[in-house]
């Protein structure tokens, strides 16, 4: 996470670092129930509104452990008061942005196929939001400045850069003379955008995409294609995917990382539903600069972790949860089993074989 503190005046920036770790993390997606838990959470703790805290409690010290932690922000934020919507128009309660920023996140994506769901007026108070919470973000804009402007942070010294695109808005339009409003895949625009984050002094960039066929664990023809164009170039480190709402696999190109898809890290679809829904990561990469002065991702772990609904909505941390002495041995073992099958998704195009480590 990065720090909070500002120097005294007159006191000596720290060196740069050569190491630094990247946590990144699955879609926060909202669904009607998943605000109904929120809002009964908040009630427990004697406050009105909503309260995601308790469902994100498990991954807050990894996530805020990191020098840097990024976060997908799938649906628009609504109002205080609401209305919260689910698919397929949603809209959900602000507080979501309280949460992300509890849990350590520092960025946050917010290209989706839902960026639209609620016109211009919900990206602005999208962003609106998570200006106040000091997330930063990128893949949205309520101006044609904000958009041309790279999402450049300062990690321990480290100028690393984040940029956000998705597939579809879902057929809806953009809005009228507001074409920067929300970013679309297009490839010579992703490698423009990343080549002006280095020209701005990015020295790490990170791109955030939302691609692939829902619900398949394998990545289609076209996320594959366009990892090996876009991880080609000299302007682009690491691509985390998102959106297809199940785990799918990690895999080095070209010596470089890309995530296909981290699943949902909130989620509440209805009960039966056939997919893996629940299943999510939390993988860290740590980036290590070479004699050269260049970065590269030197290792990667990734947490396994499940949305369990049952008897309150809550993220489960799988590794310490299969573990834990305290669970019965059945609830352990079932944990543990979601965990084999979650590293079985990862390992299929053979990110274990490069290098990947499960926390197992």
């Amino acid at each position: 996470m990065l720090p909070s503190a500002t120097p005294r005046a007159g006191a000596s920036a720290p060196a740069p670092t050569n190491r630094l770790t990247v946590v990144a993390a699955g879609d926060l997606l909202v669904h009607p129930a998943l605000t109904e838990q929120a809002a009964a959470d908040a009630r427990q703790a004697g406050r009105g509104g909503h309260d995601f805290t308790r469902v994100l409690a498990a991954i807050r010290p990894r996530v805020s452990a990191a020098d840097l932690a990024i976060c997908h922000l799938e649906t628009p934020l609504a109002p205080p008061e609401g209305p919260f919507t689910g698919w397929p128009t949603f809209s959900v309660p602000p507080e979501l942005a309280d949460a992300a920023a509890w849990a350590g996140f520092d960025t946050c994506s917010t290209a989706s196929n839902h960026s639209l769901d609620t016109g211009m007026e919900g990206i602005t108070r999208t962003l609106d939001n998570l200006d106040r919470v000091g997330l930063r973000h990128t893949g949205t804009a309520r101006s044609a400045a904000e958009a041309a402007r790279p999402n450049i942070l300062d990690v321990s010294g480290v100028k690393v850069a984040q940029l956000s695109y998705t597939l579809s808005f879902n057929d809806i339009p953009l809005p009228e003379g507001r074409p920067w409003a929300a970013n679309l895949i297009d490839r010579d625009a992703i490698l423009a955008a990343a080549h002006r984050a280095r020209t701005a002094g990015a020295e790490i960039v990170i791109l955030s995409m939302h691609w692939g066929t829902e619900y398949q664990h394998a990545p289609n023809d076209d996320q594959q294609d366009l990892a090996r164009q876009l991880l080609a170039s000299p302007d682009i480190d690491l691509i985390v995917g998102h959106h297809v709402h199940v785990v799918q696999p990690f895999e080095k190109v070209g010596g470089k990382w890309v995530a296909y898809g981290m699943g949902n890290l909130t989620t509440r679809f209805a009960d039966g539903s056939p997919e893996n829904t629940q299943d999510a990561v939390v993988p860290e990469f740590t980036f290590t600069r070479s004699a050269s002065g260049a970065w590269e991702v030197t290792g990667v772990t990734v947490l396994p972790t499940w949305m369990e609904y049952r008897p309150a909505a809550r993220v489960v941390d799988l590794v310490s949860a299969a573990r834990d002495t305290g669970l019965p041995a059945a609830r352990r073992a079932h944990y543990a089993e979601i965990e084999e099958r979650i590293n079985g998704y990862l390992g299929m195009r053979g990110a274990f074989e490069a290098g990947l480590r499960p926390l197992s």
